[in-house]
């Protein structure tokens, strides 16, 4: 493999410094990637050089390349245009390509007495009207759950009239959200006035719904049918709430898209908001493997998605600056014949709808993994903020507890997809010395636990299981201490220390030779002081423990007929060492497991 590297890396080195198309190829002549560059020999030679600043992906496109080809271009937009072209026919394993699977959206509306609506992605019923096609799924979806919550029509599956007073009304009907008609008490010419209702709200949207209600509303006042008046009134009400609702998701920007981006070690989550007229009218979710968090990804998730999208925003809004900007905006301009412009907003409005973006995108990948999207985004915040390779699934945390040296213990607790792990929590009793040595007891902790992966690797038991990341409750001389028995026992595992403030609160983490801050990362910041919290307890309760554990075997234990099993026994009968000092004789003498010399030796001891 190293002699084909260097074959191709002296066949890069020979290109021309001009801009260009190249494209590489497996060993049986399929095309695996094409890419684009501003000066060939620079950017292709790059793949076949050291592979230490390389990611995952590329290394592994690099392993499979057994040869390339290239086409010169007469400038760079040139080879982005000719680089989209090919990609789209050719559509290569290692590009990034998107599956569109959108199609229309349709708003489906019964006939007859007692109809309903819903969001339906084809038109094939013919007893039934259809109001679209609609591009967006999103906004179909969301206008009939809004037209069902103003105008209170069911959602349920029952079918009316069968199913009239066949059960109790669901929790919409107290939430006021649905006229509960299986109640049966409510009559089809004021359902069928409120699906009348409901389906022009969705022909003609919310202006002129309150418009054409507040005409009927003044219409009933006159009439003096005040009751349907007031049922009017709350309808107009209700439109006008849900709008402002909407607007909690909106954009003092008109017309644009909001691209976010989030990875974690199997998949990456592209997430778009498309805004028009300044309200969220569309979103979108593209979860991909083998995507990894880089301006190059960006760039080509833009060329894959607006070839599919041709309504292209005048701005896009981005989490991180995409690679050759200017080529890239030179080219969606082209496309949509206006001027596109490509923003990373640092604060404001626009950099809160970014960080909305991104919290969507890790919802997507943490239902896929079955793990909560605050777990996922407080475990992709970590990773990021301590440069880990791949987010930290299985953490392992370490703490020592003494007192004055006596007593010496330490805990381990595990977090598995940022939630605690308790199966696999472990406590050391320390060993190898007396005496109060924080370093030398944490090393002896990992060096014990360490011992036990080697024996269980290949079993089930949790010593058996590499963790992603240890986390001490120290500062560098624990860090330090502990990446010395690493070292010495060939374990390459990524080690940080917890720094705690004059509080005992979590304050940095450090490295072992630099502390790194964790405020501006508040999930990440969440979780490891949870984290700390949590070891520090499990060590602490542990020490408490075998304090009484000690306390009780120098107390009772010391008197002359009392061994362990007789102490405990008096313990399990009188509850406590305090009720055995009050203790009379007799009540000692009637207790389980005692006789008459135990019983006095007791009493005098106390006495």
């Amino acid at each position: 493999m190293d002699e084909k590297i260097s074959q191709l890396r002296k066949k890069a080195m020979a290109l021309p410094l001009e801009p260009g198309v190249y494209i590489m190829k497996n060993s049986s002549g399929k095309i695996i990637y094409i890419g684009k560059a501003k000066a060939l020999k620079n950017r292709v030679s790059q793949y076949f050089g050291s592979q230490k600043n390389h990611t995952e992906k590329v290394r592994r496109m690099v392993e499979n390349v057994d040869d390339f080809e290239y086409i010169i271009t007469s400038s760079e937009f040139e080879a982005l245009v000719l680089e989209c072209s090919l990609i789209k026919q050719h559509r290569p394993k290692y590009n990034i390509l998107l599956k569109d699977d959108k199609g229309y959206a349709y708003i489906k509306v019964t006939k007859g007495d007692w109809g309903r609506i819903s969001a339906e992605k084809n038109n094939n019923d013919p007893t039934a009207t259809y109001i679209g096609p609609y591009i967006s799924h999103y906004y179909v979806k969301n206008a009939v759950d809004q037209a069902q919550k103003i105008f209170k029509l069911p959602s349920c599956n029952k079918s009316f009239p069968r199913d009239f007073g066949k059960s109790r009304p669901c929790l919409n009907y107290y939430i006021k959200q649905c006229c509960a008609p299986c109640t049966g008490k409510l009559s089809v010419k004021e359902y069928n006035e409120n699906f009348a209702e409901a389906v022009e709200f969705l022909k003609n949207g919310g202006k002129a719904s309150i418009k054409k209600l507040t005409d009927e509303m003044n219409e009933a006042a006159e009439n003096l049918e005040f009751e349907r008046a007031a049922r009017i009134r709350d309808r107009i009400s209700a439109v006008k709430r849900m709008g402002q609702r909407q607007r909690v998701v909106a954009s003092t920007i008109p017309k644009q898209d909001v691209i976010a981006l989030m990875c974690n070690n199997d998949n990456g989550c592209f997430e778009v908001f498309r805004f028009d007229d300044g309200r969220l009218y569309d979103r979108e979710s593209f979860i991909l493997k083998d995507v990894e968090d880089t301006a190059k990804e960006r760039t080509e998730f833009i060329e894959r998605y607006y070839q599919m999208r041709p309504d292209i925003p005048p701005r896009l809004t981005l989490d991180v600056m995409p690679e050759d900007v200017e080529i890239l905006q030179q080219w969606l301009t082209e496309i949509c014949g206006k001027k596109v412009t490509i923003t990373v907003p640092q604060k404001g409005e626009q950099l809160k709808l970014v960080e909305m973006c991104r919290k969507n995108a890790a919802e997507h990948i943490a239902q896929k993994r079955g793990i909560t999207q605050k777990e996922e985004v407080a475990l992709l915040e970590l990773a990021q903020v301590l440069g880990l390779e791949k987010t930290p699934d299985y953490i392992e945390s370490y703490d020592i507890s003494n007192l004055m040296g006596s007593e010496n213990v330490a805990g381990m607790v595990v977090f598995k997809k940022g939630k605690p792990y308790k199966k696999a929590y472990r406590r050391f009793k320390i060993k190898g010395f007396e005496g109060q040595d924080d370093y030398a007891s944490m090393q002896e902790v990992i060096r014990r636990r360490f011992e036990e992966y080697q024996k269980h690797k290949d079993d089930d038991n949790t010593f058996g299981i590499m963790p992603d990341l240890i986390l001490l409750d120290g500062g560098k001389g624990q860090h330090s201490a502990v990446m010395q028995v690493l070292r010495e026992m060939n374990i390459s595992v990524p080690v940080f220390g917890m720094v705690k403030d004059s509080k005992h609160k979590t304050r940095a983490i450090t490295d072992g030779g630099r502390e790194i801050e964790l405020v501006n990362k508040r999930s990440a910041f969440t979780l490891v002081s949870t984290i700390q919290e949590e070891v520090h307890r499990f060590a602490i309760t542990y020490h408490r423990t075998r304090r009484k554990s000690t306390a009780f075997k120098s107390s009772l234990t010391e008197i002359d007929g009392v061994g362990e099993k007789r102490a405990k026994a008096l313990l399990r009968h009188f509850g406590s060492i305090k009720n055995i000092r009050n203790a009379e004789l007799q009540e000692l003498l009637d207790a389980p497991g005692m006789n008459a010399p135990a019983a006095n030796a007791v009493y005098n001891y106390f006495h």
